[in-house]
């Protein structure tokens, strides 16, 4: 009876999936409002799918009645019931969700900000913001990047609604709650985490943003007082500004970054030439301007796209990507189609941070890239701080991410312009109570198209720190942890995720899983050492 159904399952499912994915793709790279509409029809069949009734009947009662199963078979029903709940839904009702979703990430994909009658790409938006020290060229620009989100807040308050009155209808008080819940969350314990980190980073943080403050004074020849959002070279103060002497783009320019990273994942025993082959890396008009993995049939043909440009943020990002990919590759391809994914979200972008954050790391700029011994010694010293520094302002705007959506879906119809205000100020010590209301967080594309789902990037990077004090202390056999290591020419980092870490799947929960990868629970002690003690 299970394997009957997971039978007829997989022979439905299987070619719609192949054929969402190959429609995202192809929309992604066009931006042609008529790719987006196959998107949105494929995703809807998808939908269809997991909302048949008498599928769900059957598989509540293949449910309930699962102790004795085998393993294998009990996990994909498990997920299979994560996936059809949400969707026992009217129909109607969600093929609205999917075509508002849908118009939202079109308008993402082909928004251009416009500055004095020019275009600008997120590339040269990012590239003006790090390098302009004209305060009235800045505020322009980072307010002109903004714009697109004037053009979605509406529709996406109104996706919010109606995303509730899914989650109503399958038992859940908000969105956020049933989506922490499927992914296998509890909420609670989400929030003692957020809660535990916000406690840990806070202290290390106040005493960073007074020494950025400080400098970024300096550059722009402002009181501290009258420092705003646009003076933080980012438009979300997602990343930490160069207030350190490192120009590390210097290592990148004219450099094939391409090249260079299937240098590096060859060297730890992961090849990535096929995966490489089949990617869309560079730009083009109407391209998605920013970056994925994409697994199209969980057969082989993996895939990324970005828009590479000779720097090390497309250094990282490529790093990053290809993490991605990589664990993809690597799933164990015995395993049933249903258990081929990571075993959680956050699980795969921990091994994406752990990769991309080498762009800035020394010992692999000099191993990969190639750098003598004196560029390094002036490298290094201020290379790890900004890496510190880098870490401590991602955590505080992953809190101000998380509590946004929280509240977000626990009332839609509060003042949320001044809402984000609050929680930039609260977390990230931005000044910007002046700051006009305008719906700055609508510009968050993940806020409208990857719904609940930023908190797994911190959550991400408290397990890449794990993995990452597991392999260099457990795998390579150092006595003393140490930030200094990049893995290069190290077959048995490669081989230890090959076999301990990609090859599961998702064939244990999250949880079980880290204990059996890694030898215990996961653990913020190793991001303390590692970032905020250091």
């Amino acid at each position: 009876m299970v394997k009957d159904f997971i039978k007829r399952f997989e022979e439905k499912y299987i070619p719609l999936y192949k054929k969402y994915t190959h429609s995202y793709w192809n929309a992604s790279i066009s931006g042609e409002k008529s790719d987006w509409e196959e998107v949105a029809k494929s995703q809807l069949e998808i939908t269809k799918l997991l909302r048949d009734r008498n599928d769900f009947e059957e598989l509540k009662k293949i449910k309930s009645d699962s102790k004795n199963l085998e393993h294998l078979d009990k996990r994909q029903i498990d997920l299979l019931y994560n996936a059809y709940l949400p969707n026992q839904y009217d129909e109607k009702k969600l093929e609205e969700i999917i075509k508002l979703q849908t118009k939202i990430e079109n308008e993402f994909t082909t928004f251009r900000a416009e500055v004095d009658g020019k275009i600008y790409t997120d590339n040269e938006i990012e590239e003006a913001l790090k390098k302009e020290t004209d305060s009235t060229k800045l505020e322009t620009v980072w307010k002109a990047s903004k714009m697109v989100g004037v053009r979605v807040a509406s529709d996406v308050v109104k996706l919010v609604e109606m995303r509730n009155e899914q989650a109503a209808a399958a038992g859940f008080r908000n969105y956020h709650e049933m989506t922490l819940a499927l992914s296998e969350q509890n909420p609670r314990e989400i929030e003692k985490i957020f809660a535990e980190m916000n406690l840990l980073t806070e202290k290390a943080f106040e005493d960073s943003k007074e020494e950025i403050d400080s400098k970024l004074s300096e550059r722009y020849n402002l009181p501290i007082n009258e420092l705003k959002p646009w003076h933080y070279q980012n438009r979300f103060f997602q990343e930490a500004p160069e207030i350190y002497s490192v120009n590390y783009n210097q290592f990148y320019e004219n450099k094939d970054l391409v090249d260079l990273t299937q240098k590096y994942f060859h060297s730890i025993g992961l090849t990535i030439e096929d995966l490489i082959n089949k990617s869309d890396l560079f730009e083009k008009p109407g391209k998605n301007q920013h970056a994925y993995c994409l697994d199209m049939d969980k057969a082989g043909d993996i895939r990324v796209l970005c828009n590479v440009k000779s720097n090390v943020d497309w250094m990282g990002t490529l790093l990053h990507e290809y993490g991605h990919a990589v664990y993809d590759k690597y799933i164990d391809e015995d395993l049933p189609f249903i258990l081929k994914d990571p075993a959680h979200i956050f699980t795969t972008e921990a091994i994406a941070m752990l990769f991309g954050k080498f762009a800035t790391h020394p010992e692999w700029i000099k191993d990969v890239v190639g750098i003598d011994e004196s560029d390094l010694k002036g490298l290094e010293e201020n290379a790890y701080k900004m890496i510190r520094l880098n870490q401590l302002v991602f955590s505080r705007w992953a809190v101000v991410m998380y509590n946004f959506e929280k509240n977000l879906y626990e009332n839609s119809r509060q003042d949320l312009n001044k809402l984000w205000y609050t929680l930039a100020e609260k977390y990230q010590l931005l000044k910007i109570s002046e700051r006009e209301n305008q719906p700055d967080w609508a510009a968050k594309i993940h806020i409208a198209t990857s719904p609940c789902y930023y908190h797994n990037y911190l959550l991400g990077e408290i397990l890449a720190s794990q993995i990452y004090y597991y392999l260099v202390t457990k795998i390579l056999g150092k006595k003393k942890f140490s930030n200094k290591n990049c893995f290069y020419n190290c077959p048995l980092v490669g081989e230890y995720l090959r076999e301990n870490y990609f090859e599961y799947g998702i064939s244990l929960k999250w949880d079980e899983f880290i204990v059996t990868a890694l030898k215990e629970s996961l653990n913020p002690k190793y991001y303390a050492e590692q970032y905020v003690s250091s």
